[in-house]
């Protein structure tokens, strides 16, 4: 089987590419680092008018009514150019959910959307490991929400927030305005802004159901994290590749002894070795976005060997980039620190390694009818049937250079005091 892209998708990774080279240079991106500014507002509004950032909505909205190949194509460009937008969150986490599952009412927020004009995004991670425990409890012909989200990416500039819930007998997403809920800033690697929400009794209309009242329960959900893990890996995909042809060039003209460091057996391993990262992140990520198009159920294993390899490989491909480098790999005047905080950033927001493990098996015995018992596919189960699964708790956080030993007790598993960082690394299982 071939995942080389067909003649239309190379034509939309050109024009992709020529737009970020062209829009967000090294002076393009140290600019907007000094700004404050949570994205670069221009590059946003270039986007939508080349049309790339409506290419895999509903032609209804104003998109072009592509699939989940095209998105990870445009992904992969931002990560590639470490292009400062909220693409990943806003059509990702956002836009491919309500697309796929919204009310006609509710499609009409991807319209602004689509035009530039607006932000979404969405809350799949919760402090602790025990799945879903955001509830929804129904209150008339409303839903009255509790619980804490973390890491949500920019929440404070979103029109709406999709939020997972547990209610009675499945984990349904809801369409939330930042402004119900109360939001307080997260700290990440990338300088993008992050917020930890809660909800206290946020109560929200009946319109506010993802797909309506006879949606079939769980499957917006579903699809949610989905995309989210699909888009990660895609944008993970491209800053590995931006990292690679950064170091690939400089160890092509740097001398040491008087010779390239490109001539040193040694440099030339080490370059094989994050050329190979790389390649095997590529092809699980590009199986995983074809099976979301042609058959998503099918789609879950696959897109857990891309996290993987986001998580693990590929993260030390960037610490060799940066070890060939010297130096001036850490330099924060040099560009490749952005690669590196990137990829540090959608490796924890994935969860880690041994988290993709975790979920790979428990996927694998269900596959095989193996029935084995623990908490990745006790998950895994809950997240079949609608009931909960989703993100769940790395041990460690973003800030931290080390990670605990073991498995985390029952009492560790319950929302952190306030100020803490416990649950801040999650897994999408």
């Amino acid at each position: 089987m071939s995942f080389d892209l067909d003649e239309d998708q190379r034509e939309l990774r050109g024009l992709a590419a020529g737009l970020f080279a062209r829009e967000a240079a090294g002076d393009r991106l140290e600019a907007h680092e000094r700004s404050g500014e949570p994205f670069d507002r221009a590059l946003w509004a270039s986007l939508a008018r080349s049309g790339l950032l409506g290419v895999s909505l509903p032609e209804e909205v104003g998109g072009a009514g592509l699939g989940a190949v095209e998105l990870a194509v445009v992904l992969r460009e931002i990560g590639a150019h470490v292009a400062p937008i909220p693409a990943f969150a806003a059509l990702a986490l956002g836009a491919m959910p309500i697309a796929r599952h919204g009310t006609p009412g509710q499609r009409e927020l991807l319209e602004p959307l689509v035009a530039g004009d607006t932000v979404l995004t969405g809350a799949v991670r919760e402090p602790g490991a025990s799945g879903t425990a955001t509830t929804a409890r129904r209150d008339g012909d409303s839903h009255v929400l509790d619980g804490v989200k973390t890491f949500v990416p920019y929440a404070e500039v979103a029109s709406h927030i999709l939020v997972p819930a547990r209610t009675g007998t499945a984990v349904e997403v809801f369409l939330v305005e930042p402004g119900a809920v109360a939001l307080s800033p997260h700290p990440s690697a990338t300088g993008e802004p992050m917020s930890r929400i809660r909800l206290d009794g946020v109560r929200v209309g009946a319109d506010a159901l993802l797909g309506g009242p006879d949606a079939d329960p769980g499957s917006a959900y579903r699809t949610l994290c989905r995309f989210a893990r699909a888009g990660a890996t895609a944008t993970v995909s491209g800053v590995i590749e931006g990292a690679l042809g950064l170091t690939t060039e400089y160890v092509k003209t740097r001398e040491q002894f008087e010779r390239k460091l490109a001539q040193f057996q040694a440099v030339t391993m080490q370059i094989g070795d994050v050329y190979i990262a790389k390649r095997s992140l590529d092809v699980a990520m590009w199986a995983g976005v074809w099976r979301l198009d042609e058959s998503p159920d099918e789609a879950d294993e696959v897109l857990t060997v891309a996290s993987y390899n986001a998580c693990d490989p590929v993260l030390k491909a960037l610490y060799t980039c940066q070890h060939l480098h010297g130096g001036i790999g850490l330099d924060v005047t040099y560009p490749l620190h952005r690669f590196f905080a990137w990829g540090k950033h959608y490796a924890h927001l994935l969860g880690g390694a041994e988290a993709q493990l975790d979920s790979l098996g428990a996927l694998i015995a269900t596959r095989e009818g193996l029935g084995t018992k623990g908490p990745a596919n006790d998950r895994l189960e809950e997240d079949r049937e609608g009931r909960g699964g989703g993100w769940t708790e790395e041990r460690g956080s973003e800030e931290r250079t080390t990670e605990r030993r073991g498995k985390p007790s029952p009492q560790e598993r319950t929302e952190p005091p306030s100020g803490a960082r416990q649950g801040d690394t999650c897994s999408l299982t």
